[in-house]
Formats: structure tokens, C-alpha cells, sequence
């Protein structure tokens, strides 16, 4: 009805009303794929599969009619193609769809290489690029330079010059200003992420103008002074006397051999950082940031293990009583056969047995406590605590967080978070506070697939029916208790025969434990609840979700909550509905394109930026400094201020300061042919000016393998340069170029020692200028590549 009545040129004469439905992309288990491929071959579907490149779709085409599925591989897409067949081609969207009423189904598969290495990529080491902000970046999208301001993303652009191909980021600027920056030198753009970015509301600088200069000499005088409040409050932390624990016993080794699981790299890695800093005489501060379901509870459990092993208690600080009851019972079940004390306290222990708890804190015969905010009560007391564990930090106040380190000034501190504040991520990254990452996913673990759309009961039905199909049951999260039990009621209606029930804050200890027993067991289809299951609650068996009112719920709680669900090997769906009809804010809009967006492992990270976009920055930081990440945006304000921390430390200055530009003529790009999604090309762009080694170098190559298969000799040009940059950059070399057959080293400052033995090593082939602007010329032969001399060259000066 509104199209019709809208103002056209041409008449309406025709409508025609399409069904679809949009499909996440598959996660890379054929097992997933073949689930999904059966019933729809049953029900005379078309099915087509984009499969990334050419080999894989040969690949996955052998692998589908291996089962016995009718299977065949074309290179373009067919005006026709029999029903019940699946067709498999080259090339990807983000999503896949189906239409219904056409009975043809579109599934994706391009994600498929990416989620393969999802176990065997090494974790990112450099912390100041933990958030590749270009993979989130698309024309239209404010960007900043480091030499020349904040401006538009307008594309990739692909130049010949001097006869050889190169691509170029085209920024637009103030004034009709352009420019285009070689995708080597990716390493000084970013998004620009910050305040008024979502809603069209930045000023763009010009191109020679002066203006960005002097934005940055004032935030860089700024970030000093706040890298001197930063240092002052990091110096008197470590200046605490604190408890150093002793090495692990023989006990700590039986403990960790009964978990049940397989720990992951990272897992390990981080218990090791946390008892690291538990040997240590000043107390520990610590962010232990993992996405949901990556396995922090067993890191935390082990950490205070060590702590009562060495006669000291533990406190576990939780912000919701159903995670308290959850935490309690994983401790005690975990804790078992060994002699250790444990207990809760919240909201649901009578004054009595408070009291109880209260003397056994004091007399020392409680070891572990766990508890929400009851714990930073003044009546509190305890006979030796060593260590407190604060589970999703995001949840507690400031003005709480601040009584806890007044109320245990001297005890180490080890803190959770999947979703951490912008504030804390701040002082993770910038080397204030120590920060260790889970960045991989258990194995067997695949990504939500998720849904935004407007509420409809048959779709929900539909998803409900489906989960209880297989075995498995359903969270339904409907957020008002003064009515829950009416919207469970018209569910019931919808579905009398699906076994419901219902959970709220507003219950008793009793009752919230009935119904979870009930859902443990098995008893209950579908929990019709509130955002009391938002922390920590683990039900594997549950892996379909259904949020009513999505748009009323901000978006680290929406990732949060979604982490409640693909728990187990089972892949699960996570349905964000809003009202019908509903004309959404822009803000909410924002929400749900971003909860759909980032549905991959570790999105935790993206979703605290994505939040920071939204919300603003002005309470984390204090107006002032609000004011300076809004004028240069949050990457480059954490990088200044890093350098500036480091500065203030007396330290190297990061590696980001060290910077060779290089412009050599030779093909040193990423085709079209193999990675056509610009997103994703920008990042993989970026991982290669990141690269600082020949581990890094050989990361990248694994990933390309993996994610789009072998890559082409411009593609390993590409690498070998941004290798080549950084070895340079260390000795000084700021920048490299090709005049005619010499390749040009030109240096801040030229070592003699260096220059000798390269002497040695190639006699007449190098000239040197050791005037104003110093540098190396190296004569080049018809038969050299410039990459390879290049690499002789610095290989000699390195080891001279």
C-alpha cells in the first residue's frame, strides 16, 4: 500500500510479492551443509552453493556427490538446472537466501577455508591491531590518514604505472580533495571509529591544510599528560607490596589433568601470564578477555586453585545470582576430590545462613566464596584473601569497581570479560594494565547463525519446531516480567504441544532452581525468560534463541546473550525480532545491522568498538579526552597514546613508529580474480603491512592457503615487500625506490660498519651519499629481482 501511494515518474501497473528468507553464511562443517541440503532435496528444491574459488567448488562438488547427491560444478551460474540437483560455482555473497515459493535455496559456502584454520592460526601478538578496523570498512565510511586527516573511503582502485599493476585506498577529502594511498602503506589508514561516525556527523580535513597538524599536536600534548597520570597510578600499583605465590605444586598438575576437555593454545598461554603474575611480590592486574563460550571459567578455576593451594582464599565476584548459583555449582563439581571449602552468598541465602558464611570468611574455613555484589558489602571480612576473580566486568559500576580496590588494595585481581568497556581495553592496550587474550574457539565450536527480522509467529514457530526436531531445546527471551507469563501463555496456544516454563529475577532461589533442574533435564522444550540468562549460563542442549524486542537492548548485551547458545558441536541460531510494522531509531538500526554483522569468533572486540561508535566515548574518558579521540578517532587517539606511554616509560618507541615506504616496479597486489570482496581484501591488505617477521610473513601465507587457496606470484610480491619494509625500517632505512637500474636506500643515518661489509659482499654494484639526505644506491642487472638484491642487501647489513 505505501509503494503504490508513493510519487513515481512511471505508474505502478504491476506488483509481484516475493517471499525470502535470508540465510547466514555456512560455517565450513560439510556435515552442517549436508543437514540443510537433505530436506531441501527432499522437498524438490534447487539448491545453488558459491564456494569461494574455483578449487574449492571442485573440491566441495567431490565431496557432495560422494554422499550420493546429485551434484554438479559449473563455472557461471545456468539460465536452468533440474530440481532436486545442487549446483555448486565460484564466488560468494555475505549471506545466502532462500524463496520459498520459487523452492530454490542459495547457500554461501565461501566462509568455509576461514573457519577450517580457525584452530591452527596463531594468535595476533600485536595488541595495538587486535581490531582490524578495515574489515569492517565499505564505500561511504569515514577513514582516517596518518599524515593527512580524516576522510571518505571511496574504493580500491587498480593503476598501471611504469607497466606494472598496483592497487591504491582512493580517499576523498574536503574541497573536492583526493588521494591515493598504495596498499603498502595500509599501515597508516584506519576507520575511523568514534562518536557521530554512524550518524554522517564528522568534519573532513583538506588535503594541505594545516589543520590536521595541529589536531594532532594537540592531542598528542594531551595523550602525554594522560600517559603520565597512566604511568604515575601504574608505578604506585606495582610499588604495592602484594603476596608473590609460590610455583605450582604436584596438586595443581592432578587438577588440570581432570579437566575434560581439550585446553586450547590460547588457554594455555594465558594460565601461564596469570601465574606469571601471581609469583610476583606486587599485586596482579589482570584482563582476561575472551569471546563467550572460549573457555575463561576453567582459566579463572585454575588461578584460584593455585591461590587456596597456597592457603590463601578466593573471592568470586559475579553480577547476577543465577550466575553465582551456575559458578557454585561448576566450582563444587569441579573441586570435588580435593580438600577445599567452598560456598556462595546473594540474595537467596537467609540472614542466618549469611551469618554462617560471614564467620567462616573470617575464621578462614571457607577457601572459595563466590557471590554478587554482596561480596563488597563493609561486613565482609576474611582471614587471608589472595585473590579476587571479577566475572563480566562490564556489569559492575564504576563506583563498585572503585570500593573494591579501596576495600583489597594489596590482592591480586584477575578480571573477565568477553564484551570489556572501552576504558579497560584502553589500558589493556596501551601496556597500563596487563591484558591476556582467548582468541580461538574450543574445537567444534561454530559461529550463531543469526537473524534480524520483524516479529512473525509462524517463523518462530517454525525455528522452535526445528530445535525440538533434533533433540535440542530453546531460550525465549522476552524482557518484561510484568507480562512473561502472558506472551508464554500465547506461545502455548500457538504450540500446545511444546512442554514451556518460565524464568525471571523476580523468582525465589527455589523456584529459579526447580525450573533449571527441570531444563537440565531435559523437562522443558522452550524457557520463556528474561535477560536473567544474559551471564554465564550454560545449558549445551540449548541452541536455538528467540529475542523479543531486540531493539530495546543495547548490543554488547544482545552478543552477550547470543554466546548463550552454540555451546556444544551443534550449530545453533539466534532469532533478533522487533515489532511489526515498527519504524526502528537509527541507533537500534545500527544495533541490529552490527549483532548480525559480527557473528564470527571473537567478535567481543568488535562489538566494545562497535558500542563506543554508538555510545560515545564522553564516560569513559572524561569529557576532555572525549573530545580528543573524537578529533583524530579511537585507533589512532590508543596509538598516540601508546607512544606516548612508551615515551613516558623510557622505552622504544612501537614498532608503528618505524616506517619505510617502499615503491619498487614490480606487481604487488591482490587481484580481482582472487579476493573480489573488497572488506575482505582491505584486511587481508592490512594483515600484510602488519607483517613484522618471517613468522608473521608465513601466518599470512597459511591463512591465504587456507581461506582462498594458493596465491599468485603479485600476491607473494605483495608479502615479500611488506617483509622487506620492516627489516629496512629497522636499520634505519625510511624509504626505498627505483631510479632507473639502481634500487635507492635512502637512511636517517648511515652506520659505516654496515656500509663496509656491504662493500665487501657486493664491491661495485653500491654507491654511497653520505651528504644532507643520506643513502645506498644498488645497481640493478637485467636478470636481478629487485625484491631478492633488496633482500641480499639488508640480510648483510643486519648481520654486520
Amino acid at each position: 500500500d505505501n509503494l503504490t501511494r508513493g510519487s513515481f515518474d512511471t505508474p505502478v501497473k504491476n506488483l509481484v510479492t516475493v517471499s525470502a528468507r535470508q540465510l547466514p553464511p555456512w560455517t565450513g562443517r560439510l556435515d552442517d551443509l549436508l543437514d540443510d541440503i537433505r530436506p531441501a532435496l527432499a522437498r524438490d528444491n534447487r539448491i545453488i552453493v558459491f564456494a569461494g574459488t574455483e578449487k574449492a567448488a571442485k573440491a566441495l562438488r567431490e565431496e557432495i556427490a560422494a554422499e550420493d547427491i546429485n551434484c554438479l560444478y559449473m563455472p557461471v551460474l545456468p539460465a536452468e538446472f533440474p530440481p532436486k540437483c545442487v549446483c555448486i560455482l565460484p564466488g560468494s555473497f555475505s549471506f545466502g537466501f532462500e524463496y520459498p515459493s520459487e523452492k530454490v535455496l542459495v547457500i554461501t559456502y565461501g566462509s568455509r577455508q576461514a573457519n577450517l584454520s580457525l584452530h591452527t592460526r596463531k594468535p595476533k601478538r600485536n595488541k595495538a591491531h587486535a581490531f582490524n578496523s578495515l574489515d569492517e570498512l565499505h564505500r561511504g565510511d569515514y577513514i582516517v590518514h596518518t599524515i593527512h586527516g580524516i576522510g571518505i573511503f571511496d574504493g580500491i582502485v587498480s593503476m598501471d604505472v611504469s607497466g606494472t599493476t598496483k592497487d591504491y585506498i582512493k580517499i576523498r577529502y574536503a574541497k573536492d580533495g583526493t588521494l591515493y594511498v598504495p596498499v603498502t602503506q595500509l599501515d597508516l589508514v584506519s576507520k575511523y571509529i568514534g562518536p557521530g561516525s554512524e550518524t554522517k556527523n564528522v568534519t573532513l580535513n583538506r588535503l594541505g591544510s594545516t589543520d590536521w597538524q595541529k589536531t594532532r599536536s594537540r592531542v598528542k600534548s594531551a595523550v602525554k599528560d594522560m600517559a603520565a597520570e597512566l604511568i604515575a597510578l601504574y608505578k604506585k600499583r606495582i610499588e604495592i607490596k602484594g603476596y608473590a605465590f609460590s610455583p605450582d605444586i604436584d596438586m595443581q598438575s592432578d587438577f588440570e589433568r581432570r579437566f575434560e576437555f581439550d585446553e586450547t593454545e590460547d588457554q594455555l598461554r594465558c594460565i601461564d601470564e596469570i601465574k606469571h603474575d601471581m609469583e610476583q611480590p606486587h599485586p596482579m592486574d589482570r584482563l582476561l578477555c575472551g569471546d563467550v563460550g572460549f573457555g575463561k571459567t576453567e582459566v579463572a578455576l585454575r588461578a584460584a586453585f593455585k591461590c587456596v593451594a597456597d592457603g590463601k582464599q578466593c573471592a568470586f565476584l559475579v553480577p547476577t545470582t543465577l550466575l553465582a548459583m551456575q559458578h557454585y555449582q561448576t566450582i563444587k563439581k569441579r573441586f570435588d576430590t580435593f580438600p577445599i571449602a567452598c560456598d556462595m552468598i546473594s540474595r537467596f541465602r537467609t540472614p542466618k545462613e549469611q551469618e554462617k558464611i560471614l564467620k567462616g570468611l573470617k575464621r578462614g574455613s571457607i577457601d572459595i566464596i563466590v557471590g554478587t555484589h554482596r561480596l563488597i558489602s563493609n561486613d565482609i571480612q576474611f582471614k587471608d584473601l589472595g585473590l579476587v576473580i571479577v566475572d563480566e566486568e562490564q556489569r559492575f559500576g564504576v563506583a563498585q569497581k572503585e570500593k573494591l580496590k579501596e576495600l583489597y588494595p594489596n590482592v591480586d585481581v584477575l578480571t573477565l570479560s568477553a564484551t570489556p568497556i572501552p576504558r579497560t581495553l584502553n589500558m589493556a592496550m596501551t601496556g597500563i594494565r596487563d591484558m591476556s587474550t582467548l582468541e580461538e574457539a574450543p574445537i567444534d565450536r561454530h559461529p550463531v547463525q543469526t537473524y534480524v527480522i520483524e516479529f512473525d509467529m509462524e517463523i518462530i514457530t517454525q525455528a522452535i519446531e526445528r530445535e525440538i526436531r533434533r533433540g535440542g531445546q530453546v531460550y525465549f527471551l522476552h524482557n518484561r516480567v510484568e507480562d512473561i507469563e502472558r506472551v508464554a501463555g500465547k506461545l502455548h496456544t500457538a504450540m500446545p504441544d511444546v512442554r514451556f516454563a518460565v524464568a525471571h529475577g523476580k523468582m525465589t532461589e527455589d523456584e529459579l532452581s526447580s525450573v533449571w533442574q527441570a531444563l537440565l533435564e531435559g523437562e522443558i522444550d522452550v524457557l520463556v525468560c528474561t535477560t536473567i540468562i544474559e551471564t554465564g549460563v550454560d545449558v549445551p542442549n540449548v541452541n536455538t534463541l528467540i529475542i523479543d524486542n531486540a531493539d530495546h537492548m543495547g548490543l554488547a548485551q544482545l552478543h552477550q546473550i547470543r554466546g548463550r547458545v552454540g555451546r556444544s558441536a551443534r550449530r545453533a541460531s539466534a532469532y533478533f525480532t522487533f515489532t511489526r510494522g515498527k519504524e526502528l531509531t537509527e541507533i537500534a538500526t545500527h544495533r541490529l545491522e552490527a549483532i548480525r554483522e559480527f557473528t564470527e569468533f571473537g567478535s567481543g572486540f568488535r562489538i566494545a568498538m562497535r558500542d563506543l561508535e554508538l555510545r560515545g566515548a564522553g564516560s569513559i574518558l572524561g569529557a576532555e579526552q572525549h573530545g580528543h579521540m573524537e578529533a583524530v578517532g579511537y585507533e589512532m587517539y590508543v596509538e598516540m597514546l601508546s607512544e606516548a606511554v612508551s615515551e613516558e616509560k623510557g622505552e622504544e618507541p612501537p614498532q608503528s613508529e618505524k616506517k619505510c615506504l617502499i615503491d619498487l616496479r614490480i606487481d604487488a597486489h591482490i587481484p580481482e580474480s582472487y579476493i573480489s570482496n573488497v572488506p575482505q581484501k582491505l584486511a587481508m591488505y592490512r594483515r600484510i603491512a602488519d607483517i613484522r617477521n618471517e613468522e608473521d610473513a608465513q601466518d599470512v601465507m597459511d591463512e591465504l592457503i587456507d581461506r582462498f587457496g594458493e596465491p599468485p606470484a603479485c600476491v607473494q610480491g605483495l608479502i615479500s615487500v611488506s617483509l622487506l619494509r620492516n627489516s629496512a625500517a629497522d636499520l634505519g632505512v625510511y624509504e626505498i625506490g627505483q631510479k632507473g637500474n639502481s634500487l635507492i636506500l635512502y637512511f636517517k643515518k648511515i652506520d659505516m660498519n654496515k656500509v663496509a661489509a656491504l662493500a665487501g659482499a657486493m664491491g661495485s654494484r653500491i654507491s654511497i651519499n653520505a651528504a644532507a639526505q643520506p643513502y645506498i644506491a644498488l645497481k640493478t642487472a637485467i636478470t636481478d629481482s629487485p625484491v631478492s638484491l633488496l633482500r641480499q642487501a639488508i640480510d648483510v647489513m643486519v648481520k654486520a
